[in-house]
């Protein structure tokens, strides 16, 4: 069994995206998935959001003054936060994994007792403990002692391996090592003088912690919220991971932010997380929303779109966390009676595209999807408080949506500055850096800097570059348009992969599709390839494809090329390894295996030598 995902659960089905072909343009651009992907936010969008939050207005009251002023200073922090809750409620329910359920009042007590171990071994603040582990509720509560002791949670990816890894681990530099006896092989596959001193599984440090005190640390109540919390790794889609830095005050806006004023769980709920630990996503989305109604953490051991609703209706939830195509794998199962004998009420992640919004809330019977954007590195997010449909949501922190060049890089004007984009229009967001919105970053502090824009506006002021395209809807909202990385230019225009990928995937027989930019020689920019996985026992009609994306997408983002593949190797996280599928082009791969667009008429044709020049030669595609 994967980890992460069980690939053979994962059969995409396009009736999901279905209405999407059938849509009558008036112009190439127009399709149902381009109109989703436009809307603007109204005030009516906002009024409605209001009534639905109206039962719940003391909850955020509560929480409100979190997300407006969070002195770095001030004694708050994940431990406190949880043992604060662990004394007020010790009898009630905190984590389920597996059947299993632990009361805030054990978690804590355990947790109190991982710590004494941690700190008999040298921990203190501002060292770090590294943890190795697959999901489970042991996972979770080691992360809880190490943050008590004002240590920093390095939380490793359990998929790397040997090279990778061992990067990973020379950057923590950890004092302690605890790992997961499931994730043995990883361990085994780096060199031991990068271990730290102590290490220790899973089974030597519950027995380490036996007889040890079950008191709070001292040291929790005193830690400021400026203290690092954790790192998170990124998830490897291109290069070497980089570990960027969760502080408690950042952790903190989350709480506030997406947990007490978005989410807005009532004490009774579960939140289902069948996401990764290591991931932000799990860490300081799904807990903060869970300690900010003192709600009930159910942890899956792995993600199975064949079995995700039993094991959601086994641990009870009321919501669960998302992110990228988990929800176009839910959709792609078979209908069955457990689509709506859950209770789910709630969804929280980011990555739900529009193109599938309606469809997942009408099928699962889901009344509000919280779709969030923000990054590990970024010092702002956007929440979708209000429940409006198709948006990544709203971000009261300051921000700016702006011009970019065909580098990828902010552009700037005869006067040296920066130009924004206007209602409606699509940019690269920036977050702007300041004493109330400081920036953690990477571990790198080099790597950090890379990512500040500097005298953008005047002289003097300071943004982080999200590295996103993102379209600005109105009234403080955006939608996520693409990371500007995968976003290619051709024919003077820019092409953005998420809606090419919408495009394709809503064609009957293709279950999946992964587009990106290819170099051709004797032409500026990069035209579009397209990846493409067939349902099972289907064959790709070519030439009905070609028609499709025609009506679909504006003529220069129709991909040139067409690869089928078996299978996509995929992220913990359900990212495409984008990086290969480029670097591998149309030359590399089996020429069987790729079609390209003739034109309008004859559509896609199998390939042939001289295409790429006949391309160059404006002989091809036609029409």
């Amino acid at each position: 069994m994967s980890p992460d995902i069980q690939r053979k659960d994962v059969q995409t089905d396009t009736s999901a995206d279905s209405s999407a072909s059938s849509s009558t343009p008036e112009d190439a651009g127009n399709t149902k998935t381009t109109k989703d992907a436009v809307k603007t936010v109204g005030v009516r969008d906002l009024l409605r959001g209001v009534v639905k939050m109206a039962p719940q207005a003391a909850g955020m009251l509560k929480h409100a003054p979190g997300l407006i002023r969070r002195p770095p200073e001030a004694k708050k922090t994940i431990g406190s936060v949880f043992q604060k809750l662990a004394h007020a409620h010790p009898d009630r329910p905190f984590v389920r994994f597996e059947g299993r359920t632990t009361t805030y009042g054990e978690a804590n007590r355990r947790v109190n007792r991982y710590a004494a171990v941690l700190s008999e071994a040298g921990v203190g603040k501002g060292d770090v403990v590294a943890i190795l582990s697959k999901n489970n509720a042991t996972d979770l509560l080691l992360m809880l002692a190490t943050v008590k002791l004002g240590a920093v949670a390095g939380m490793l990816n359990y998929n790397q391996r040997g090279e990778v890894l061992e990067h990973s681990m020379k950057l923590l530099d950890a004092t302690v090592l605890v790992y997961d006896p499931e994730c043995g092989e990883a361990l085994e596959s780096v060199s031991e003088s990068i271990l730290p001193e102590h290490v220790y599984d899973f089974a030597a440090f519950d027995e380490a912690a036996e007889g040890k005190p079950d008191t709070d640390p001292e040291i929790t109540a005193q830690l400021p919220a400026s203290t690092k919390a954790f790192y998170i790794f990124t998830s490897g889609t291109t290069g070497k991971p980089k570990a960027s830095v969760m502080s408690h005050n950042r952790w903190l806006a989350s709480y506030s932010g997406i947990g007490g004023l978005a989410v807005r769980l009532r004490p009774s709920d579960t939140m289902y997380v069948p996401l990764p630990l290591y991931h932000n996503n799990a860490l300081s989305v799904s807990l903060a929303s869970v300690l900010a109604s003192g709600a009930c953490i159910a942890i899956g051991r792995s993600f199975s779109a064949s079995k995700f609703w039993d094991d959601v209706i086994l641990n009870r939830a009321t919501a669960f966390c998302y992110i990228g195509e988990l929800g176009r794998y839910l959709l792609a199962q078979p209908p069955k009676p457990t689509d709506r004998r859950h209770s789910v009420h709630t969804v929280v992640g980011n990555g739900m595209r529009p193109e599938i919004w309606d469809e997942f809330r009408e099928r699962f019977g889901i009344d509000r999807v919280v779709e969030f954007y923000g990054a590990s590195e970024l010092n702002l997010a956007f929440v979708n408080a209000f429940t409006v449909d198709k948006t990544a949501g709203f971000c009261p922190l300051p921000y700016k949506i702006v011009e970019y060049d065909e580098e990828g890089n902010p552009k700037r004007g005869a006067d040296g500055r920066l130009t924004e984009v206007g209602k409606g229009g699509t940019g690269l967001l920036l977050a702007e850096i300041s004493d109330r919105v400081p920036v953690d970053g990477y571990t790198d502090e080099a790597e950090t800097e890379k990512k500040i824009v500097r005298d953008a506006f005047k002289k003097g002021d300071a943004y982080f570059n999200s590295g996103d395209l993102v379209r600005d809807q109105g009234w403080m909202h955006i939608s996520f348009v693409d990371r500007l990385g995968d976003t290619f230019r051709w024919k003077g225009e820019n092409v953005a992969t998420t809606e090419v990928e919408g495009a394709v995937d809503a064609f009957d027989g293709i279950a999946q599709s992964v587009a990106y930019g290819v170099e051709v020689p004797g032409t500026d920019g990069r035209a579009g390839m397209v990846a493409v996985k067939l349902r099972e026992g289907t064959d790709l009609d070519t030439k009905a494809l070609a028609q499709h994306l025609y009506k679909a997408l504006p003529s220069y983002a129709v991909p040139l090329f067409v690869r089928v593949v078996d299978d996509f190797e995929q992220t913990s996280t359900f990212k495409n390894r984008k990086v290969e599928l480029r670097k591998e082009g149309y030359a590399d791969a089996d020429p069987e295996t790729v079609y390209v667009l003739a034109g309008r008429e004859k559509g896609y044709v199998e390939y042939y030598d001289d295409y790429p020049a006949d391309v160059a030669a404006a002989k091809v595609p036609k029409g």
